[in-house]
């Protein structure tokens, strides 16, 4: 199927009537005429505009591409020349994008074979009306409406009125078609969503193939680790610059807590933090995976050269013996947080590695605690893309399809300025002592809102933060974490510190005599972040609330895992409103949610 993407306003942009005397124009004026193509092209670059690579909006089209150009060595048309993409496989790599975030490199490394480039999930848009996807490139023509390629003018300046009347018709028709194929294009997306949803229930209602008879049952454990043998997820995590770059510096600025200890990485993945802790001086490091993907963890190893360092054991962390006899480890690394941190249910087996393996006099969990923050969010940009849209969808009223949204968290990006009230720390995780009985639990809350003006609050939004210390010990309470910008030095610093060759200091007289200093390393996920793979959390509210600055909205928050599958997490919020002046606490409010 071919369409192109028209700007919503292109009809805005079509030339106005003419005298009908035009006997009267000069030459200057007869040379600037416009073709439909410039209309269409002026609408377009003129429009706001994203970079691909950072959150910079820019006023058109043509700022953002230059920006890439200039601050991300990035040319987006060159970039489809040299792979020789068409329309839709342009639409594919610009939406690819925009939601997975790779590195330029990564993007230069492409070879235009990629499943990407084949993939429906690549067609929907990441941004709403997006005006790259709109834009076609030069190079690109329709040969039953521009004969420029044949070496003629596309559309020639009228000589009197007759012609200018059929060209006005010919515009007219093209606008047409246009309109016709961005409607298809719609209903081609919604279409491919749709089906991805059915292909998802058909996924897991098909427990036992014709072709694996011997698999088990699909139970919470096999399907979660069967999802973590892929690539494509590693890639996400790994190219999460917040997350790699903030778990490389906590262990290659600190190797004096790495240096010949015995390591224990838990859900190693790709092994990345077992290379980073081995790198760093680890005498031992035992990596562990129960997904297929510990193989290909293992050949890494081998690879890098530290199989004699590192040891990958493929099993289930609460099953498995280490080798050689070792009893306990020094540190445990692990990335284990999932979407509203706990969701995945991961904490639970590094919380018995610890228990079984940790060396209970110093041992050190890395992070050593993590803390759930929830906020007030008027989301009001995402409340419109789930919910408000439904209600006119060409001019009728689908709002049953929205019923349902609320029912589910929803996992998504917001800007810092979404932010209606600071942030509370609703739990408090320090993983030298949490026990996993309680992972379920309930907290209340108090969120006093900051908004200037009276806003509309459509969501609570739940990130967290995360630290490591070198000791394994508490943060100060009045610790703030590390809110990571796009230019920050932690992003660009990582590879020349790796390349440094460790130098043991000498100790000094005095030394064994002073408490270790503080050294702490965190990073965020919340909305003031560089967006992380995690993003953020969010409980869309079937009343909003309308808040001024120093309303209250107090409550409790419930979350356990659910009962029908432990991987995913029930949440339950029981919330009233007090306005400013009021002393009284408004009628209570309970919404429940899935995590999944």
């Amino acid at each position: 199927m071919s369409f192109r993407l028209p700007s919503q306003h292109i009809e805005d942009q079509l030339p106005r009537d003419r005298p009908e005397d035009s006997s009267s124009s000069s030459d200057e004026d007869n040379a600037e005429e416009e073709t439909w193509e410039d209309w269409v092209s002026d609408s377009l670059t003129s429009r706001p505009c994203k970079s691909l690579f950072d959150d910079q909006d820019f006023p058109s089209v043509d700022a953002a591409v230059e920006h890439d150009k200039a601050s991300n060595n990035f040319d987006l048309e060159q970039c489809c020349k040299k792979l020789g993409l068409d329309v839709h496989q342009r639409i594919r790599l610009i939406n690819w994008i925009r939601k997975e975030r790779p590195t330029v490199l990564a993007v230069a490394a492409l070879s235009g074979g990629e499943s990407l480039f084949t993939s429906d999930e690549y067609l929907i848009p990441v941004v709403e009306d997006d005006p790259l996807l709109q834009l076609q490139s030069d190079d690109w023509s329709d040969d039953d409406e521009d004969e420029a390629s044949n070496g003629t003018k596309a559309i020639e300046t009228p000589a009197d009125l007759n012609q200018a009347i059929h060209l006005i018709r010919q515009l007219e028709e093209k606008l047409r078609r246009s309109r016709q194929d961005f409607t298809d294009y719609r209903g081609f997306v919604q279409e491919r969503l749709d089906l991805a949803g059915l292909a998802e229930s058909l996924r897991d209602s098909v427990a036992v193939s014709s072709t694996n008879a011997a698999l088990p049952l699909r139970d919470d454990d096999s399907h979660y680790f069967q999802s973590y043998a892929e690539n494509d997820i590693h890639a996400v995590m790994i190219q999460d610059k917040v997350r790699t770059a903030t778990y490389a510096s906590f262990i290659q600025k600190n190797r004096s807590l790495f240096q010949d200890a015995v390591v224990l990485d838990v859900g190693c993945g790709t092994g990345i933090l077992s290379l980073f802790a081995a790198r760093a001086g680890a005498k031992r490091v035992f990596a562990v995976d129960a997904s297929d993907i510990a193989k290909k963890a293992e050949q890494t190893v081998k690879t890098n050269g530290l199989d004699h360092i590192i040891t990958v054991i493929r099993g289930k962390v609460e099953e498995i013996k280490l080798p050689d006899d070792v009893k306990h480890v020094d540190v445990i690394i692990s990335e284990w947080m999932g979407y509203a941190l706990l969701y995945e249910s991961m904490l639970d087996s590094v919380l018995n590695a610890r228990d079984r393996f940790l060396r209970p006099d110093g041992g050190v969990m890395a992070p050593s605690q993590t803390q759930m923050m929830f906020a007030l969010c008027d989301a009001s940009e995402i409340y419109k893309e789930r919910i408000a849209f439904w209600s006119d969808v060409y001019g009728f009223d689908l709002s049953a399809m929205a019923e349902h949204v609320y029912d589910d968290a929803v996992v998504d990006v917001v800007g810092p300025e979404s932010l209606a009230s600071a942030p509370v720390v609703i739990k408090d995780l320090f993983l030298r002592e949490v026990t996993a009985r309680q992972l379920d639990f309930t907290a209340p809350f108090t969120l006093v809102s900051t908004a200037e003006q009276t806003t509309k609050v459509h969501a609570f939004v739940l990130y967290f933060d995360t630290f490591f210390t070198i000791t394994g010990e508490r943060v100060p309470e009045e610790t703030e974490v590390y809110v990571v910008h796009n230019g920050d030095p932690i992003l660009a610093e990582l590879w020349p510190v790796g390349g440094r060759p460790h130098v043991t200091r000498r100790m000094s007289s005095g030394d064994a005599l002073k408490p270790p200093r503080p050294r702490i390393t965190s990073f965020s996920t919340g909305p003031k972040s560089i967006p992380t793979h995690w993003k953020q959390t969010l409980f869309l509210l079937r009343e909003p609330i309308k808040v001024t600055e120093g309303t209250v909205v107090q409550g409790m928050f419930k979350l356990r895992k659910s009962a029908d599958n432990t991987r995913e997490l029930d949440v339950e919020i029981h919330y009233a409103v007090r306005e400013a002046e009021s002393a009284d606490l408004g009628e209570a409010v309970i919404q429940t949610f899935k995590v999944r």
